[in-house]
């Protein structure tokens, strides 16, 4: 597990630098917010498209180069992306990085699920990897730009492709091993799935809205500077490897359906009181508690996933870990709209309104071993 959850770590560093970066394409190359809000939205597009068919390639076939490659193009694409001075030409390399996000997940998750087992806790340990990754980016991107400018975004293209080496000999010695190994494979439950995947899209909205204007409110809404704003999304970030964790652990003790519940539940309380608080500096800790929350159903919902598809793990993975994630990114331009009008808070009002619809969805989730799931 922790060669899975050092690589998820490095390919979401770059998931993580785009929110980071965003403030300075504003700032330096006077982006609007709904040009700012499509940058979320490419590596969106490019992340997403692609997640079922790179799922289902990966249910049929090891494939090990697969995620290795992608992580090396979403740091390249990511990285290169502060270089070129056009907003077509960043648009383009965000789109490219987000297709080397999407060739990362569904493999990654298919083999990191076979090394964790049963255990949700083992579980979250990798998808806390990518949380760190998130973490990671604007606490070193946030500084690096702020003395260097946009281009320094070029600095973290090494550890990428470094990455993708060491990962692609770890495949290639894993590879024989994991042929031995037959996986146990029940009945799918595709109705079920269904519905986890249209909670984790509304998840994902309010996440990726969350990382694209944390930063932009600080600064433009409670008139803190750039790099008190980059804090803010930092700590943000940092909640959610706590809440990543803190989920695994919570649902190996009550179970997987009650944690995302919980979690889904727990933010309309947490996203208020940052509303509520019109201090630079004491909303500090609010914003950790959102992060947190917002994260407790993470390695959860990928678990359940792949429980409920247990004949196509690399499907589930591909969906949970990028498709339903990404797929929240489609909101930003309509988020972007809110924000030109009502400015970044506005943004976040009504994201502190969408987590009723995940919670009524949630309700309908059914543990996997349970015999009253719905048919699917």
């Amino acid at each position: 597990m922790r060669i899975w959850a050092t690589a998820h770590a490095v390919d979401d560093f770059f998931q993580g630098l785009v929110p980071a970066a965003i403030p300075y394409f504003v700032l330096e190359r006077h982006f609007s917010y709904v040009q700012a809000s499509g940058l979320a939205l490419a590596t969106t597009i490019g992340s997403a498209l692609p997640q079922i068919v790179i799922g289902v390639l990966a249910d049929r076939r090891r494939l090990p180069w697969m995620a290795p490659a992608g992580m090396s193009l979403a740091g390249i694409g990511a990285g290169l992306s502060g270089l070129v001075p056009s907003y077509p030409a960043v648009f383009g390399l965000l789109l490219l990085a987000g297709l080397g996000i999407a060739m990362f997940h569904p493999p990654a998750g298919r083999d990191a699920r076979r090394a964790a087992g049963a255990s949700a806790t083992a579980m979250s340990y990798f998808a806390a990897g990518g949380s760190v990754g998130f973490f990671v980016g604007p606490a070193l991107v946030t500084p690096a730009l702020d003395g260097l400018g946009i281009g320094a975004t070029a600095l973290f293209i090494p550890p990428a492709v470094l990455m993708g080496f060491i990962l692609l000999r770890h495949n290639r010695r894993s590879s024989a091993a994991s042929r031995r190994v037959t996986p146990r494979v029940g009945a799918d439950r595709v109705g079920l799935f269904a519905l986890l995947t249209a909670a984790e899209i509304i998840r994902s909205a309010i996440s990726n809205g969350v990382n694209t204007f944390i930063a932009l409110y600080w600064i433009r809404h409670l008139g803190a500077s750039g790099t008190v704003g980059g804090a803010a999304l930092t700590l943000e970030l940092a909640g959610g490897v706590v809440g990543t964790l803190v989920g695994g652990r919570i649902a190996d003790r009550i179970g997987l359906v009650r944690t995302v519940q919980i979690g889904n539940a727990a933010l309309l309380p947490a996203m208020w009181a940052l509303l509520a608080c019109h201090q630079r500096y004491g909303a500090l800790p609010l914003v950790f508690l959102v992060g947190l929350v917002t994260n407790i159903p993470f390695a959860v919902l990928v678990k359940l996933g792949q429980d409920y598809l247990p004949s196509r793990p690399g499907t589930a993975a591909g969906v949970t870990l990028g498709l339903a994630i990404s797929a929240g990114g489609l909101f930003m331009p309509l988020l972007g709209v809110v924000a030109e009008h009502h400015g970044p808070g506005g943004a976040l009002a009504v994201l502190a309104t969408v987590p009723i619809a995940a919670v009524v969805l949630s309700c309908a989730l059914r543990e996997p071993g349970r015999p009253d799931d719905v048919p699917g």
